[in-house]
């Protein structure tokens, strides 16, 4: 991938690294980021991890959360204890809120639980990256007076605390992720509720009519948008 990274106007070609024992998906990661135009390398535990991202200069990591010899935390703490801030996307199948924050906590940037969508681990990447160009927070969205605080796993809207259920904070995260996109139930589906798309569902249609009534029903602006026909859009007032 061409990322506009240095000052005299030329692209970089970004390196990434691969922390994953599971070979057939470190293969398949590898495979896919190549074809997006990355350069990656792989590690199969977290010690082999740690020696290449603190002796090398990637642009991004991608760790898993299990790993043998050296956990993904473990990877990304002694890192950053090291004074190594590489981003680093954890990749995980514990998908409970507290192991979410735990992550985040530990150093990571973002966390996307497996099973996932390539589209969506890309989109993460590119957001992960604009992040680090733009000095924002890295564990806070925000979209107008919307304000999503990942480590406190609080919400704010007019600087109002709301309370969302977990797995509305997961739909609400996943809006702020892609504010301004349209996104599809499909997407919604796979990135949240972490498996394949039922079409004969409305729980998609129920859980964003609840995030309704607490993001927008007491504003005068509404975010959440329907797009009829294809899904939501989470949005600043124009």
């Amino acid at each position: 991938m061409l990322y506009p990274g240095s000052h005299s106007g030329e692209d970089l070609v970004l390196r990434l690294l691969v922390i994953e024992d599971d070979g057939e998906m470190a293969l398949y990661l590898e495979k896919g980021l190549t074809q997006q135009g990355f350069v990656v390398d792989r590690a199969a535990n977290g010690r082999d991890g740690l020696f290449l991202a603190a002796g090398r200069n990637y642009d991004l990591l991608i760790v898993d959360r299990l790993l043998p010899g050296l956990d993904g935390l473990a990877v990304i703490t002694t890192l950053r204890a090291a004074g190594r801030e590489t981003p680093a996307i954890i990749l995980s199948a514990l998908c409970e809120v507290d192991e979410r924050i735990r992550g985040l906590r530990a150093g990571g940037d973002d966390y996307l639980v497996k099973p996932f969508a390539f589209g969506e681990l890309i989109a993460r990447i590119d957001a992960v990256l604009r992040r680090g160009q733009a000095g924002l927070p890295e564990t806070v969205l925000r979209v107008a007076d919307l304000e999503m605080d990942l480590l406190a796993h609080m919400v704010r809207r007019g600087g109002r605390e709301i309370e969302v259920a977990p797995r509305e904070f997961r739909l609400l995260e996943y809006l702020l992720r892609h504010a301004g996109q349209v996104v599809s139930r499909t997407m919604l589906f796979e990135a949240v509720w972490d498996y394949r798309f039922d079409p004969e569902t409305n729980v998609i249609d129920v859980h964003i009519g609840r995030l309704r009534k607490k993001i927008d029903r007491d504003f005068l602006n509404p975010l959440i948008h329907t797009i009829r026909g294809i899904g939501y859009s989470l949005r600043a007032p124009e």
